[in-house]
């Protein structure tokens, strides 16, 4: 079947790393099931595999790809939970593309229980968009960020799937969200999704009770300063830098909460889903390429000018 897959690991050029070709079909062991995958999205995770980041040249070849949607062997459209049980990882599991094989492909096996219905009223390529991002924002500032406690919300660095998603489900939660980006044409874009749009490091009109921070040491004092007593810090990455400088007075004398929030689970993909039918909500897709045009759709990626997902279409 067709793939593209990591057939070595470059750290200064991984676009070179990457494969498209034959691969073997999936030999699903016992308690998983092979899908058909209908569409599926980027994320800057299939980049740092690449680049031999959490991919130890003894997997390879390995097929990239944690998110898809497709359509389960009894005919079930479905979206696909990446997130693997893995005692053998220090964080008590893996995603698809770092053990087992990806979703960058015609088939790719999960366990049975990773399946999630998808809504009718949600497309194989809106569907694609949720299992990495949208999840990880949805689990920040619901389960982590507690922001049903929150009236305004903070997000670092919109633009990306993480930060963008964010923004759009805070502000169909009710809340008041401020965003910030450097790229002024991205910040007109923030605006347009609900948000108050902001260059970094600029003065809020008021202080936020929960953070959502993906950019680490270039904004995380920023962060500390825009937070309101109890507020809640949620850190799902470090895109800037993982060494920020942070004023312990400032954690212990307002009592912020500094929490890492990593994927979130299948029954909060679930909800997730049921919640952007109810709202009428969509992810917001950068651009769409063919499974022909692959190689493309990461060079889109790894250009820093996306916004949104890159989604891609299986079927072309």
């Amino acid at each position: 079947m067709r793939a593209a897959y990591a057939s070595a690991t470059k750290p200064d050029e991984p676009l070179a790393a990457l494969t498209v070709g034959d691969q073997p079909e999936p030999a699903p062991p016992a308690g998983w099931v092979t899908v058909d995958v209908r569409a599926s999205t980027l994320n800057h995770h299939e980049l740092w595999s690449l680049r031999g980041v959490g991919l130890p040249a003894d997997r390879l070849p390995m097929i990239l790809g944690c998110d898809a949607s497709g359509v389960d062997p009894d005919g079930n459209e479905v979206v696909l939970h990446s997130v693997v049980e893995d005692p053998s990882d220090p964080r008590g599991f893996s995603l698809l593309s770092e053990r087992h094989p990806g979703t960058l492909a015609e088939r790719v096996a999960v366990p049975a229980a990773n399946l999630v219905p998808k809504p009718a009223g949600i497309s194989f390529l809106d569907a694609a968009c949720l299992p990495t991002a949208w999840l990880t924002a949805w689990h920040m500032l619901t389960t982590r960020g507690r922001v049903a406690d929150a009236d305004a919300v903070l997000v670092q660095g919109a633009g990306g799937g993480v930060a963008s998603a964010a923004v759009i489900l805070a502000a169909a939660l009710g809340k008041r969200v401020y965003a910030t980006s450097r790229d002024a044409t991205k910040r007109d874009r923030i605006a347009t999704l609900g948000a108050t749009a902001l260059e970094p490091g600029a003065r809020l009109p008021e202080r936020v009770g929960v953070v959502i921070e993906s950019v680490g040491a270039p904004t995380f004092e920023h962060s500390l300063k825009c937070s309101a007593p109890g507020a809640r810090i949620v850190v799902c990455g470090a895109t800037g830098g993982p060494f920020p400088k942070i004023d312990l007075r400032r954690v212990f004398m307002m009592q912020l909460e500094i929490l890492g929030s990593t994927m979130g689970t299948a029954a909060e993909l679930a909800s997730l889903m049921d919640f952007l039918v109810e709202q009428n909500v969509r992810p917001v897709i950068d651009s769409t390429y063919g499974f022909t045009a692959v190689g493309e759709a990461f060079a889109r990626l790894n250009s820093g000018e996306v916004f949104g997902k890159v989604a891609i279409d299986h079927l072309h």
